[in-house]
């Protein structure tokens, strides 16, 4: 039997000096008379005014039951378990020290939870319903530490990284793989120009980012972080696989390099970014070798850049990062060895636990990488 929680009970005497009070329902006449109003006793008017209190939050009321947490644990144990003995043994402790746990969880649920015989213990059915929701209890305090011990090591819930497309496809999958695996932080993931990216370092809208430089100045990384070079991403000239220049280099070897003036004449597809980083590199080793690339089109999108190549209608610089395999495109290594961009991570001062997990994928798998040799499948014309 279940033990009743005591309590008394209120009752009050109301006048009715108001109106047809008598017909009013007791939280009608308390809305109606105010709080203000002083109630006054009449001999023979009785209210029962237990309905007229303010229901509590049930959960408050568990600061004063007397139960804490190592007595939902033992609870679990014995009814695992099946003794008290073999509770004691599993928790680490003594088997007195199961019986209180176990006599204070009796005194504050006012109920028997377990049996004891001379086979052992086993719950009640009382004991068993409270087990059944303890278990939950149990299972989700256990997730919940896990989960903040696992943010206390990452350093951060969600890891904010901040890339340019062609890096975001070639380094980032392993290495946001790794942070998930390891320290199970979620990873978000923002993919913009290098100048947009530095600008949200600077909010603190990323934790790291993914940036290039395709000039000889320095990027203005933002006070308080620091860029780390990754690699050199050399650019190839991506000319029409029917080019008699890409066919005549055919067969070559490795070693041949094309000079940009000997496709001085030629429409060139250039970036519309107005970003001083766009074509920066292409256009001062133009002017090096007496030409200025004459444009047919401009886009920022590598994929429809080929496709232009691919159908004759010009030649463009690609990064090894970005050439992909395109059918009616054929690659030329370049000559001028300045023409490629660095590849940097840009990382804060005091760097997350994350980050830092990240940053050392990042340099593993770009050592790998070296110029491009990673990249399949795609014709070299020299």
């Amino acid at each position: 039997m279940c033990g009743a929680l005591g309590g008394s009970v209120e009752s009050v005497e109301i006048s009715p000096h108001v109106p047809r009070m008598k017909e009013l329902s007791i939280k009608e006449k308390m809305i109606l008379l105010g709080h203000s109003t002083i109630l006054s006793i009449v001999p023979g008017y009785t209210a029962d005014m237990t309905d007229l209190r303010t229901p509590a939050d049930p959960r408050g009321s568990i600061f004063d039951s007397g139960l804490d947490l190592r007595q939902l644990a033992v609870l679990r144990a014995v009814a695992v378990s099946g003794s008290l003995a073999g509770a004691a043994r599993e928790l680490g402790v003594s088997q007195p020290t199961v019986a209180h746990h176990l006599g204070a969880l009796e005194q504050a649920l006012t109920t028997v939870v377990v049996t004891r015989g001379p086979r052992g213990a086993r719950l009640t059915e009382m004991g068993r319903l409270f087990a059944e929701q303890a278990d939950i209890i149990l299972d989700r305090l256990a997730s919940a530490v896990e989960e903040v011990r696992a943010l206390c090591d990452a350093g951060v819930e969600t890891l904010r990284v901040g890339t340019f497309s062609s890096a975001g496809g070639a380094l980032l999958p392993a290495a946001v793989g790794e942070v998930q695996q390891r320290l199970g932080v979620r990873v978000e993931l923002r993919e913009a120009e290098t100048s947009e990216l530095l600008q949200d370092l600077e909010s603190g809208a990323l934790h790291v980012a993914l940036v290039y430089n395709d000039g000889d100045g320095p990027l203005p990384i933002p006070e308080g972080w620091q860029g780390e070079i990754l690699t050199w991403d050399p650019y190839l000239l991506a000319v029409p696989e029917e080019d008699a220049r890409a066919q005549q280099l055919s067969g070559g070897g490795d070693q041949v390099r094309v000079s940009l003036g000997d496709f001085a004449s030629d429409g060139w597809i250039l970036s519309r970014l107005a970003e001083p980083s766009a074509d920066r590199s292409l256009l001062v080793a133009a002017a090096r070798e007496g030409f200025t690339p004459r444009p047919v089109l401009r886009t920022d999108d590598f994929h429809v850049a080929l496709g232009f190549v691919a159908n004759g209608l010009g030649v463009t610089v690609v990064p090894y990062l970005a050439a992909e395999p395109r059918n009616g495109v054929a690659y030329l290594r370049l000559a001028d060895p300045s023409l490629g961009r660095v590849i940097s991570a840009v990382i804060p001062d005091d760097s997350p636990p994350a980050v830092k997990v990240l940053l050392a994928r990042l340099r593993k798998d770009a050592t790998a990488m070296g110029h491009g040799e990673a990249v399949e499948g795609i014709k070299f014309g020299g």
